[in-house]
């Protein structure tokens, strides 16, 4: 029986990167050969003297795979007969729906536009198995964006009206991950944040979060932990500014403004995972030229998801990322809360209640206790604008109003929902 294919070219879209080799057990890089376009490497991965870090590679491929810590994947992966993440990234060619790069087969002639999620069909069988269904004696295709898709909740890729579109599940006792991720949708578009929109969908009686994806076939996503690969930390800066130094460095615009927005809906919904690899920039994958931040995604992991009702309180020490390890303290890294209009947040805890109307996992008792949270929320926000003496003082801040505009929307260019 021949040996499965190893040998395979990294691709950026239609532009060959670098020759590499992958071991047919484990999945992983064993051996680079020639770079072809070094310009196109993917973003935080070295290239000295002429040579790919080799490690570095592994750890951006390795990024790709679904994350171990994923519920059922162990499960999931007995039933595609499958024995480890990394040889399924490998079964889709490593193509994703966040950005462009994958590997081709040596010698197998296929083009990006062939293979790609974005204008091609995919199969929905990874999704199913990973949602808990079993494959029985069907075949199974592993040509899919889930074999690709980062985070620890149960997730998969599907078509909606020829949109791609992805549907993401709660957890624990109140699943609640999805209704706090259609709230912080409502709050930024109150707030007028360039976001993510998600909506709801039930499936016999499970809360379920849908989000259309804001990459496009021009476009990709470089999560912030890749960026702050680009240079080497040093130990007197912190982890906030470095991150500013390298977007500055790669000449990204708008990122303080984005963060600034970012931190602010963070305290509010009292976010626990705000992790380096769920927000970004934007780069256009032709010709490598950053846009701007990535809108804000990813905020379920917030309002006391995990926790019972008695443990619901605002004024409770939650732990934040990614800057500091308190919301306390993270909030004082905001250079301007000019943007911040309180009176656009009136109402929002009736809307939280309207949102998790007719849940059969939040009951009236957590959701008495979480809009009474949501409230106090609002109010310690506040209490933080004025602490730090700078209540809707655009002159006060540390950039310039053009970066803010440009962020906020007012320009299309800069505005990644508009791609």
């Amino acid at each position: 029986m021949a040996e499965p294919i190893s040998q395979y070219i990294l691709m950026h879209k239609n532009i060959p990167v670098a020759e590499l080799e992958l071991d047919a057990a484990s999945g992983a890089i064993i051996r680079l050969g020639t770079i072809y376009e070094q310009n196109h490497v993917p973003v935080g991965v070295a290239v000295k003297h002429g040579s790919i870090d080799r490690s570095a590679l592994n750890e951006w491929w390795r990024g790709r795979a679904i994350p171990a810590s994923r519920y059922g994947i162990r499960n999931a992966l007995m039933e595609m007969e499958i024995s480890n993440v990394q040889l399924l990234t490998e079964k889709c060619l490593g193509l994703s729906l966040s950005d462009q790069y994958w590997i081709c087969p040596v010698g197998s002639g296929i083009s990006w536009g062939q293979v790609n999620f974005f204008e091609n069909p995919f199969s929905s069988d990874v999704g199913d198995i990973l949602f808990g269904e079993r494959a029985g004696n069907r075949q199974i295709s592993l040509m899919s964006p889930d074999n690709t898709s980062d985070g620890w909740l149960k997730k998969k890729w599907t078509i909606i009206d020829g949109k791609r579109c992805l549907l993401k599940s709660g957890s624990g006792a109140t699943w609640q991950e999805p209704y706090n991720e259609v709230l912080a949708s409502r709050i930024m578009e109150r707030l007028h944040i360039p976001h993510v929109s998600y909506t709801l969908l039930m499936k016999e009686d499970y809360p379920y979060s849908v989000c259309e994806d804001f990459i496009t076939p021009e476009t990709e996503l470089i999560t912030a932990c890749h960026i702050m690969q680009t240079m080497k930390k040093p130990n007197h800066v912190s982890v906030y500014r470095h991150y500013m130094d390298c977007c500055k460095q790669l000449e990204i615009p708008g990122i303080e403004a984005a963060v600034n927005r970012m931190l602010v809906l963070d305290y509010l919904i009292v976010n626990e995972d705000r992790h380096q690899n769920n927000f970004g920039v934007i780069r256009r994958a032709d010709t490598l030229e950053y846009v701007g931040a990535a809108p804000i995604y990813d905020s379920g992991t917030s309002l006391w998801f995990d926790k019972p009702i008695g443990m619901i309180n605002a004024r409770a020490k939650v732990k934040s990322k990614p800057f500091k390890n308190s919301h306390e303290e993270q909030i004082k890294l905001v250079t301007d809360f000019g943007w911040l209009d309180f009176s656009a947040l009136a109402g929002l805890d009736e809307e939280l209640r309207e949102i998790v109307r007719g849940s059969l996992f939040i009951d009236e008792a957590r959701c008495e206790a979480l809009c009474k949270g949501l409230r106090q929320r609002t109010e310690m926000l506040e209490e933080a604008v004025l602490s730090a003496g700078r209540p809707g003082f655009i002159e006060n801040t540390q950039f310039d109003v053009k970066e803010d505009k440009a962020y906020s929307g007012e320009t299309e260019e800069n505005n990644p929902n508009t791609k």
